[in-house]
């Protein structure tokens, strides 16, 4: 194994064997033609079936070398809904594969199928368009299974938990045509995009098996067909392709762009479609031969070997295209190596101009990893190197707000950890360039927030860190004060801001760090919780509502942070800023913030004039009909405050 690493990594390999011919199964009006890459290979069969799922192939083909490793097979018949796999012999070792650069496929993925996409698109497909940009990026991560599972979420019940839910324009609470759920209470709430966890065929969940099977997602097994179980029918192949390009055409209709969540670091086993096509090729290797495990799923993806980074590259830009996906969320990208991101990035640039498709990932890997050495990650130490259109996740801002993901009962400052001002000012600048670990070219890179699906969820943290008697479920005043507080933060930091589904009513997984295979009744959207919880969804609805107000902490540019001056508290637990807010159509050509994590009142002195008070602790929507106030204002224990001036 080691010698295969090697190989590989060798120069000498990709000089022989780098192919820029198409793959996959393709239709022409000449017929249908199968592309393999498998340049190890001695003999490769292609076996076509009448049906994704059962029963042995109808037809036996052999596939014959035509250079660069590429192994052909056409035929003038039209095949289209034809399914099929492949015997690909190295070593003496035949092994059964699916296609892995198969863009439909039958149940559970086994099978791949030739397909005509034109005939997957729904009534004006064609026509389909991303909605226009708002002034600032608002993201709202989504699981397509827990998003409508509750039934409380007015959905039909053959819909829960499918792609079919995402295209329900007008759910209610329980149906009863009053209180919105799903689509049509985000529109309320006014996020930007939608961001949609891994809704390509991944492993963990069986197609054909319980309603109520679960996971996260983070297993791909076909990188470029849709998982079936969120499909009405992941029996028959065109199916899930229609229902996904439906959910994406209606979150377009519904004002949102829509994020797919992507995970190109590893795949579900070392003993993936690509590993059985060319056994090493993919996954990275240590120096003894054994596989890397900085994913801390098995194996990593070699993404610095030519072929490895093609087959990304144009995954990406085939959802981009195929899709109308308008950006995209790297799980783990610290594991795939700089100058594919920026391949990546330029190739979206070039096709739909410079950052209309959004583009960051997870700046860490789960370990260290074995790829070719004077290779360079895109992980935090890379960062710098990424185009400034390229983002990552802020990790140091949501660990300085809430406390650090490594120890559950460690605060943050909102539940009592204090913070060093220069951090704070960090924070509010997107940490552009700064000194530490965390440190980029612009806010345009720093993804600002403070949950994900990955560890506590927000409430959850604070209920660990605040409340002795770990009660999950109540709504305590203490708590409340304190999210509200952690909101206001994230919400006049400079960056793209992104949230968690159900952050903003105090979603809990009951402490369940990381609820991956948690069963539904933990996962789902509890959309009564909600509507109990409508006081702090009405608070982050109106912080929304202000940043799209607010150019001072919409700016993207390198200079952003020069808008951020004067920490004028400096102390752990009370801090007050200035903001530049011009060069917008913003009425306020000044901003003032305040925060305290005291647990008392403070009297805050503000800057000089007439200030208008747009949000405290209680209200985010007082910018509607602002008070106005000069030189001293009370603080109200743990809570923020921002004011305007014109």
């Amino acid at each position: 194994m080691t010698n295969t690493k090697q190989y590989f990594d060798s120069p000498e390999f990709r000089e022989q064997f780098h192919c820029d011919s198409p793959l996959g199964s393709f239709l022409s009006p000449e017929g249908t033609t199968f592309r393999l890459w498998t340049p190890t290979a001695e003999a490769v069969e292609l076996r076509l079936y009448p049906a994704g799922d059962g029963g042995g192939p109808a037809e036996v083909h052999a596939l014959h070398p035509a250079g660069r490793g590429l192994w052909l097979w056409e035929t003038d018949r039209n095949l289209d809904g034809t399914y099929y796999d492949y015997a690909v012999t190295v070593d003496g070792i035949a092994r059964e594969t699916a296609d892995p650069y198969a863009r439909a496929c039958g149940l559970n993925g086994r099978r791949s199928m030739v397909i005509d996409l034109r005939r997957t698109d729904p009534p004006g497909w064609a026509f389909d368009r991303p909605p226009a940009p708002k002034p600032e990026t608002v993201i709202y991560e989504i699981h397509v299974k827990d998003f409508s599972w509750d039934p409380a979420s007015g959905v039909p019940e053959d819909c829960r938990g499918k792609f079919k839910a995402l295209t329900l324009e007008d759910t209610t609470l329980d149906g009863g045509g009053e209180h919105p759920t799903c689509l049509a209470y985000l529109q309320r709430l006014g996020v930007s995009h939608v961001q949609l966890m891994p809704v390509y065929d991944y492993g963990s969940v069986d197609e054909g098996g319980a309603a109520d099977a679960f996971n996260w997602g983070y297993d791909p097994v076909n990188y470029n067909v849709p998982e079936g179980s969120y499909a009405t029918d992941p029996r028959c192949g065109e199916v899930r392709i229609r229902e996904l390009k439906e959910a994406v055409q209606a979150l377009h209709r519904g004002g949102f762009r829509v994020i797919m969540d992507v995970v190109y670091n590893h795949t579900y086993h070392l003993d993936s479609w690509l590993w059985r096509t060319a056994p090493w090729y993919y996954s990275r290797q240590e120096k003894s031969g054994a596989p890397s495990n900085g994913s801390g799923c098995g194996n990593d993806i070699a993404s610095e070997r030519s072929m490895c980074a093609r087959y990304i590259l144009e995954s990406v830009l085939y959802w981009a295209e195929e899709y109308h996906i308008d950006g995209f969320r790297f799980d783990l990208m610290g594991l795939l190596d700089v100058e594919l991101m920026e391949r990546i990035r330029r190739e979206l640039d070039r096709r739909w101009g410079r950052g209309e498709k959004l583009l960051f990932g997870e700046p860490w890997s789960a370990g260290g990893t074995g790829a070719r050495p004077g290779t360079v990650l895109a992980g935090k130490a890379g960062l710098p190197l990424l185009d400034a259109a390229t983002g990552a996740f802020c990790d140091a801002t949501r660990d300085a707000v809430k406390g650090p993901i490594s120890a559950e009962e460690a605060p943050g400052f909102v539940n009592g950890g204090g913070l060093d001002p220069a951090v704070l000012t960090n924070c509010l600048r997107g940490w552009t360039r700064a000194p530490g670990e965390f440190s980029v070219k612009a806010p345009s890179q720093t993804i600002t927030y403070l949950s994900s699906h990955d560890d506590w969820t927000l409430w959850d943290k604070l209920v660990l860190t605040m409340d002795r008697s770990r009660d999950f479920d109540r709504l305590s005043p203490e708590l409340l004060r304190a999210n509200r507080l952690a909101a206001a933060i994230c919400f006049t930091c400079h960056g793209r801001l992104f949230l968690l589904s159900g952050e903003e009513f105090a979603r809990t997984k009951h402490g369940i760090r990381d609820s991956v295979c948690s069963p539904l009744s933990i996962n789902r959207l509890d959309w009564r919780r909600a509507w109990e919880n409508r006081e702090l969804v009405d608070y982050y609805r109106g912080l929304i509502a202000l940043r799209m107000q607010l150019p001072g902490l919409q700016d993207k540019s390198p200079r952003a942070g020069e808008r951020i001056a004067d920490v004028t508290e400096p102390v752990r637990d009370c801090v007050t800023v200035r903001v530049d807010n011009t060069g917008g159509s913003s009425p306020w050509r000044r901003l003032f913030l305040a925060y305290s994590a005291r647990q008392e009142e403070t009297d805050v002195s503000l800057p000089e004039g007439t200030w208008e008070l747009l949000a405290d602790g209680t209200s985010s929507f007082l910018w509607r009909d602002p008070e106005e106030m000069e030189r001293r204002f009370t603080l109200a224990p743990v809570s923020a405050a921002i004011f305007g001036q014109r």
